[in-house]
């Protein structure tokens, strides 16, 4: 298996790059943030995940090894295929897309080009409990506001992950008070 490569860009295409190792080319498919970011000329490095099929041997690339982890999680699901599980991470950011899964945000799957509801329902469910919720709103600590409305939540019996996720929606200009951030976070999962 091929886990890593680096080498300089040669050319880049719609979905994938060209990527000169030591004389030998290797194309490579990119999510969309990762393909944006990427120039001829530039020296890269990116983990990779082989396909092989019958007739092909197919490399997808990724910025970070834990991108490549969800790549594999998202092609344990019956019916999601590389293509799919590289527009999922071209139309969401990897915590975006833990968040999604880990509350079960159908509405927002299916919003990705090759996702129906069905195939995001079966995600949600397939997926429920294996995707490791760490990392979501990476970067920012939670305010002792919002640490109460998490333990308040999971309480409630909502998962760490799920409350994490209805956090980040309420909205910025949202009430400070303690009830009124309950009401939208239940409204989140739908409970209002």
């Amino acid at each position: 298996m091929i886990a890593l490569i680096s080498g300089t860009v040669v050319a880049t295409g719609s979905d994938y790059v060209i990527i000169d190792t030591n004389g030998v080319g290797y194309l490579v498919h990119l999510p969309k943030p990762a393909l944006s970011a990427t120039n001829d000329g530039d020296a890269v490095r990116f983990f990779t995940s082989l396909i092989v099929r019958e007739d092909s041997l197919t490399l997808y690339g990724f910025a970070n090894w834990a991108q490549r982890l969800l790549f594999d999680q998202l092609l344990a699901v019956s019916g999601i295929g590389p293509k799919v599980a590289m527009s999922l991470l071209s139309s969401l950011s990897p915590d975006d897309l833990k968040a999604a899964l880990a509350s079960g945000d159908v509405v927002r799957l299916s919003k990705v080009p090759g996702i129906g509801r069905k195939t995001a329902e079966r995600m949600v469910l397939e997926l429920k409990g294996k995707i490791d919720p760490r990392g979501l709103m990476a970067g920012a600590a939670p305010s002792s506001r919002d640490s109460d409305l998490i333990d308040v939540l999971t309480g409630l019996g909502y998962s760490a992950a799920e409350a994490n996720a209805a956090v980040a929606n309420i909205p910025a200009d949202a009430p400070d008070s303690i009830d009124d951030r309950i009401r939208l976070a239940l409204r989140y999962f739908g409970g209002l």
